[in-house]
């Protein structure tokens, strides 16, 4: 253990501890012990602190048993004469160090200074990015990720379309070697945090100058110019460890392993290493997360408390390289071997960057070269299966003219028409890999893909234009992906893209009575229909006694997954996540019992689930991981369930919001009265059906209300009541079960008079 950096962290930790102290005196003295201290929408407090201490801080006082423990971490800096090389103590100024950031920024959200002000940026549904102006610009800087957005990336931490996530701290040799830096790792999907500076200068103002868009759908998020804002980072850390892994508050060793065993991050620290930023790294060791500097520094070997070495010093002017842009490249490179990240990259040769990261990316219209549906054209996609003699692998297509002499924000029709061919391929699985051309395409920077079907619309940013990314290339995209993903069941892929409108209208009729015919198909297949269930263990990388069942009627929670595409997988990948249940014999029809799921939810969930009933929510209901997109939670006094979806930060009736009902549902946890749902569950006749099914919904967040609105309509036509709707509550009609009863029995809702529900 280096003597000269325990010397700087000890002292860093020191110093920002005092300082931190300093600060909540201030506070107190200017707005007294009570004032509310909080991070926004998250139900996990102060994150860190409360993961490691139990201490749920929800005022200044509060803060007070905090900073006195981070006090008592702190020990004597090392002697001159004589050092015992004790890393311990060195990770104890480390944790001291994060809790007192913690406070800091905290007390900083109080005086308004968090988020960090930035002029340029604009906030817009909780992403900052740079420049644009549709959303008009408000000037901040990310600061603390809500609970919302930490589940929305659940899913993708858990499938390995996210293998982990990288913490920045400080600023680049020159602007592009950090533009470089920041591509490497989305190319690799990795989470991207930026913190810090060097003499004044951020990773962020570089990024900004070069124009590359930042905030939550990049996988780039920018926290703030100082180091002290890299706590997000592992709040962040230790939220994952309550939410997926079940751990709870206060159990700061376990949470630290679950970190190390399962959450894959690193810390890589651009030019020089101050006081604070040695602490902060002390810190970011406790939890198995690696040091990386591209400057002289010493190093600390393999201990055991992070997978492999500690610190590592990789002189950015010694990399070899051609030139700088290689050396960031390894530089990324080394990042990941040190950690132990697993990165898989599929090569699409495109003019554009390529990965998830991209995923999410908007296209303004200001910065649109070309759209493709939408309100002024038509797109559509189809992906339909031939014998393997009818197609021509790697055949791309282009039928019609492209979109060079289209006026600057312009559109045209496009249809997207894929033949597949393999020998493992059947066409129950055509809509499942249909399914997947909004993921692959959205996959491309400067490419918008929204909608599926013939609802698709596709933007072209001018950026990627000017890069040469044309029509051709959506084929290109898709073509690799397919062979990349599917390659177990697809052997040729062939994919023609039409232009001509007279074209688009022919083909736009083959693949509407493609898609009616799979949609009588897929309504005919029902859970009586068959003799296997589907589990899906994919979520137990980060919740590792949680199990999903995945049935004909009852898709995943994620709602990423359904019955057909757990087969698909299985196909695909035999010992996989998503193998078949055979349902053996019938213990209970009404609730969902079977031998089979039973026994399989024991032997998955390690011995923590024995039974699991598939219908119902308040006997023995499916455990969560917690990506849920919805929740769904009994409210006695209504003699009904509400429904919150995780987009929803508004107060329910049962006095509890999204995040705070999540830290219930999610984790494996077996809560009865309490669960979470993929949204499209809800209109499945199986949905507690055997708790008195849809009538049983009394509240439901109103953005549900909206976004399903045609397919809640059916339900109440289904259901034998077409107002059903308009008698359920929202959160502009009621947030308190006096509100919710009031309203229910104005509108005679079904629920008031059905059997009591326990």
């Amino acid at each position: 253990m280096s003597k000269y950096i325990a010397n700087r962290a000890l002292r860093g930790a020191n110093a920002i501890v005092s300082e931190a102290e300093a600060m909540l005196q201030k506070a107190i003295a200017e707005k007294g012990s009570d004032h509310p201290v909080s991070f926004p929408n998250t139900a996990y407090y102060l994150p860190l602190t409360y993961a490691m201490t139990e201490i749920a801080v929800q005022n200044l006082g509060q803060l007070k048993p905090v900073l006195a423990h981070a006090r008592e971490l702190l020990h004597p800096m090392p002697a001159n004469m004589k050092w015992t090389p004790y890393l311990g103590e060195t990770l104890d100024g480390g944790m001291a160090t994060l809790l007192a950031a913690e406070t800091i920024e905290a007390i900083r959200y109080i005086y308004g200074h968090e988020p960090e002000p930035y002029p340029g940026f604009e906030l817009a549904g909780g992403t900052s990015t740079n420049g644009g102006s549709e959303a008009g610009l408000i000037g901040h800087l990310n600061g603390a990720i809500d609970d919302i957005q930490l589940r929305s990336w659940g899913i993708q931490l858990v499938d390995g379309r996210m293998p982990g996530f990288a913490a920045i701290v400080g600023a680049a040799k020159s602007n592009e070697v950090a533009v470089k830096i920041v591509r490497e790792l989305q190319r690799r999907n990795i989470l991207t945090f930026l913190s810090g500076n060097v003499n004044g200068r951020s990773i962020i103002d570089q990024l900004r100058e070069e124009g590359v868009e930042l905030g939550y759908d990049t996988y780039t998020v920018p926290f703030g110019t100082d180091t002290l804002s890299a706590i997000y980072a592992l709040g962040f850390a230790s939220r994952s460890a309550l939410t997926f892994g079940g751990l709870k508050p206060g159990q700061a060793r376990e949470i630290l392993l679950y970190n190390r065993a399962r959450v894959f991050a690193f810390v890589l620290a651009l030019g020089e290493v101050d006081d604070l930023k040695y602490a902060a790294a002390a810190g970011a060791i406790n939890f198995g997360f690696p040091v990386i500097a591209d400057t002289v520094i010493p190093e600390i070997l393999p201990t055991g408390v992070t997978q492999y070495e500690h610190v590592v010093s990789m002189p950015f002017n010694e990399i070899d390289g051609a030139d700088d842009l290689e050396k960031a490249e390894r530089l990324v490179q080394k990042c990941i071997e040190v950690r132990g990240v697993k990165v898989q990259i599929a090569d699409v040769p495109v003019p554009v960057p390529y990965g998830s990261a991209f995923e999410g990316e908007v296209v303004r219209r200001a910065d649109m070269r070309v759209e493709f549906g939408g309100k002024k054209s038509r797109a559509f996609e189809y992906l339909y299966m031939v014998d393997l003699d009818e197609v021509v692998d790697g055949r791309i297509e282009v039928v019609g003219p492209g979109f060079d002499e289209t006026e600057e924000q312009g559109s045209m029709d496009l249809g997207i028409v894929v033949r597949v061919a393999g020998r493992q391929m059947q066409e129950d699985f055509e809509p499942v890999l249909e399914r997947q051309i909004h993921y692959f395409v959205n996959g491309a920077s400067g490419i918008q893909h929204i909608g599926q079907r013939d609802i698709t619309w596709i933007r072209i940013s001018n950026t990627a234009a000017d890069k040469g990314f044309n029509i051709e290339h959506l084929g290109k995209i898709l073509h690799a992906r397919f062979h990349a993903d599917f390659g177990a069941i697809v052997d040729k892929v062939e994919v023609t893209l039409y232009t001509k409108p007279e074209d688009v209208e022919q083909w736009l009729g083959k693949a509407r009575e493609s898609y009616d015919y799979r949609n009588k198909r897929l309504a005919d297949l029902t859970d009586d229909a068959v003799d296997e269930f589907y589990s899906c263990t994919l979520c137990q990388s980060f919740a590792p006694d949680h199990v999903c069942v995945v049935s004909p009627e009852r898709l995943g929670l994620c709602g990423a997954y359904n019955w057909l595409d757990c087969k698909a997988s299985y196909s695909i990948n035999p010992t996989g996540p998503n193998q078949p249940i055979r349902l053996g014999r019938v213990i209970d029809e009404d609730k969902g019992y079977w031998t089979g799921t039973n026994q399989y939810a024991e032997q998955a969930s390690h011995g923590v689930v024995h039974e699991v009933a598939m219908y119902s929510i308040m006997e023995n209901p499916m455990t969560a991981c917690g990506c849920f997109e919805c929740i769904v939670m009994l409210v006695p006094e209504a003699n009904g369930v509400l429904v919150v979806n995780r987009e929803d930060s508004s107060m329910t009736p049962v006095g509890m919001t999204f995040s705070t009902l999540a830290g219930m549902a999610g984790g494996g946890i077996q809560t009865p009265g309490v669960m979470g749902v993929g949204k499209y569950y809800l209109v499945s006749p199986k949905f507690i059906s055997a708790d008195g099914g849809f009538k049983r919904i009394v509240w439901m967040s109103s953005i549900l209300k909206e976004t399903m609105s045609e397919e809640l309509k059916a339900v109440a036509e289904r259901e034998g009541d077409p107002d059903l709707i308009e008698r359920i509550a929202d959160e502009r009609i009621a947030t308190t079960v006096e509100e919710l009863l009031a309203h229910l029995e104005e509108h005679n809702h079904p629920a008031l008079v059905m059997d009591p529900m326990f």
